[in-house]
């Protein structure tokens, strides 16, 4: 068994609010519509913050064309490689170090 790997991004902006306007849902059905596998959660560590995760760095201009499209002053930045099983609300929660079991 392979333990799959996920690139994480993070979408902020300036002025426009991206928390409570369904961005989550939309990404996820653009995701499916495309069949991408794709992540997304509200991250709960920053402000006016969404994370998503991608498997390969090849289908990101999928996502953001369209976020940028419905939200000019969006930013979009990898801010995690390669990590197995993200937990995007909190990124320190992906510091394997953190734990032990």
């Amino acid at each position: 068994m392979t333990i799959l790997n996920w690139n994480v991004y993070e979408i902020t902006t300036e002025i426009v609010l991206i928390n409570g306007v369904m961005l989550r849902g939309r990404l996820r059905k653009l995701g499916l519509e495309n069949e991408v596998d794709i992540l997304t959660e509200n991250a709960s560590d920053k402000e006016n913050c969404v994370r998503f995760a991608l498997l390969d760095n090849k289908d990101l201009p999928i996502f953001s064309e369209y976020i940028t499209s419905i939200i000019p002053d969006s930013k979009i930045d990898l801010v995690l490689e390669n990590v197995k099983n993200p937990v995007l609300s909190k990124l320190k929660v992906n510091i394997e170090d953190r734990y032990s079991l």
